[in-house]
């Protein structure tokens, strides 16, 4: 209990405003041109606009179908290839690779995070390691896993997973390298035992580094299983494409790039949802 009530008083003594400053809102003005504020709906505008264009530019003959198919084209093949269940096969199969890698480089990239943000052994064993890792494309190692692991699945979420280890590791270690040492000082004042600090402290701290090195895993998973998808495969939005190539069916190729934003769009905005969920703090300390 006395641990937890000095933790609220140095949260409210970080958290308040001071004597006779005046609040956030009040300083901005209200304006509703303030940044960071935005009409809702409005990120859409210019994905919407270039709808438009590309519509137009296809009707009336200046963006041949040969060239890159029509919005509409698209979205009627999309249809087709769902009532026949292709694309649900593909699709469950491109899922099941991304996030089984995904998962497998979370969990590598936390751990590593924390054995090396904790620990100074941690520090001079792993970190020089990664920070190589991350001067190495990812997709630079497809040679030598395809000598390793062959052409099947298990290459394929290898390369994932070394991909994705490394925005989450760096973005981990630096938001437990960037704990204030107060906090740190409070857990020894209070005899917090390591197991208590790390579950108090540290992965608390942690947390917002995590989330963004999350984002950006997200993201890389997706990218990454573009090119992966094209090597040696018989299931998977890739391969759709890839086929789609060979015939030069440009209206399956646009099915298969909407599929792969709308999925890596779809997946961050849940990260971001469990991100203010978890960090709903902030708001009350005005953070």
């Amino acid at each position: 209990m006395a641990y937890e009530q000095k933790l609220d008083t140095l949260a409210l003594s970080d958290g308040q405003p001071r004597a006779g400053a005046a609040p956030a809102a009040r300083r901005t003005g209200g304006s509703r041109f303030a940044p960071g504020q935005s009409l809702r709906g409005s990120i859409l505008v210019g994905p919407l606009a270039v709808l438009l264009l590309w519509q137009i530019a296809s009707m009336t003959g200046l963006l041949p179908e040969r060239l890159l198919a029509a919005p509409s084209t698209a979205i009627a093949t999309g249809f087709d290839l769902a009532s026949d269940g292709t694309l649900w096969r593909h699709l469950l199969a491109s899922a099941q690779r991304a996030y089984a890698g995904l998962l497998l480089g979370v969990v590598l990239g936390v751990a590593l995070a924390l054995v090396s943000g904790l620990t100074r052994a941690g520090e001079a064993s792993i970190d020089g390691l990664v920070q190589v890792k991350r001067a190495v494309p990812t997709l630079a190692l497809i040679p030598l896993a395809i000598l390793w692991l062959g052409i099947g699945e298990a290459m394929k979420v290898t390369i994932i997973t070394a991909a994705v280890l490394v925005p989450v590791y760096i973005n981990t270690h630096a938001a437990l390298r960037g704990i204030d040492l107060r906090y740190i000082e409070l857990a020894r004042t209070v005899g917090l035992t390591y197991p208590e600090f790390l579950r108090r402290v540290a992965l608390p701290g942690a947390l917002p580094g995590f989330f963004t090195g999350l984002r950006l895993a997200v993201t890389t998973c997706w990218t990454s299983l573009v090119v992966l998808e094209q090597i040696a495969t018989s299931e998977g939005i890739g391969y759709l494409m890839n086929r789609a190539r060979d015939y030069g069916q440009t209206d399956v190729i646009v099915v298969g790039l909407i599929i792969y934003a709308a999925l890596g769009l779809a997946s961050d905005a849940l990260v971001r949802l469990w991100e203010r969920r978890a960090l709903s703090y902030r708001k009350v300390l005005g953070t």
